[in-house]
C-alpha cells in the first residue's frame, strides 16, 4: 500500500491521462468567449446589425452598467498582480521545474486565463474612455457605438487565437508528457 508522503504528493495527480481534464479545459475555453466585459454575446451581435438604432443603444446600456464592475485602483490592481505573478510562478515552477503534472496542467490552464483577464482589463478601460465621451457629448452615440463595437470585435479575435494556441499547446505538452511517461511512470 502506498504511503502519504507529504502534501506535494497530493499533486502528483494524472491530469494528461484524465478526459475530465481535457473536457475542463474545453468547456473553459468555450465558455470564455460568451461574454465580453459582462456584455453578452447576442447584445453585441444585435448592435453590429443596427448600430444606429435601439441595438446600438442597448450596447452602451450594457456597457454603463458593467464596466463599473472591471474597474481597479492602484492597490488592487497591484495587490492582483502580486497575487497572480506568485500563484503563476509557483505553479510553473512545481510543474516546470520538479516535474509535476498537476501543476503543469494547472499552468497551462491558468496562463492563458490570467492572460486573457489581462486582455479584458485593457478592453475595460478602453471601452470606459469611449464611455466618457459619449457621456460628455464630445463624442455621439453613434460614434461611440462604432468605436466600442471596432474594440469589441477587435478583442473577440483576440481571445479567439488566444484559445486556440492555449489548446493546442496544452495537447502538444500533453502529448509529450504521455509519451515521456507512459502509464503515468
Amino acid at each position: 500500500m502506498p504511503q502519504f508522503t507529504g502534501f506535494l504528493d497530493l499533486l502528483d495527480a494524472r491530469s494528461f491521462g484524465s478526459v475530465w481534464y481535457w473536457l475542463a479545459l474545453i468547456l473553459l475555453w468555450g465558455s470564455s468567449g460568451r461574454a465580453v466585459v459582462g456584455v453578452p454575446t447576442d447584445v453585441v451581435n444585435r448592435a453590429r446589425r443596427d448600430p444606429e438604432g435601439e441595438p446600438g443603444l442597448a450596447l452602451l446600456d450594457w456597457l454603463t452598467l458593467a464596466l463599473p464592475r472591471w474597474r481597479l485602483g492602484r492597490t488592487e490592481g497591484v495587490v492582483m498582480l502580486g497575487l497572480a505573478a506568485f500563484a503563476t510562478t509557483s505553479l510553473a515552477m512545481l510543474g516546470f521545474g520538479y516535474g509535476m503534472e498537476l501543476a503543469q496542467a494547472a499552468s497551462l490552464l491558468g496562463i492563458p486565463l490570467l492572460i486573457l483577464f489581462l486582455m479584458r482589463l485593457r478592453l475595460a478601460q478602453r471601452l470606459q474612455q469611449v464611455m466618457v465621451g459619449a457621456h460628455d457629448g464630445s463624442v455621439t452615440p453613434g460614434d461611440a457605438v462604432a468605436r466600442v463595437l471596432r474594440l469589441i470585435v477587435i478583442h473577440r479575435r483576440l481571445a479567439f487565437v488566444l484559445s486556440l494556441l492555449a489548446i493546442g499547446i496544452t495537447a502538444l505538452w500533453g502529448t509529450v508528457w504521455q509519451l515521456l511517461h507512459p502509464n503515468g511512470l
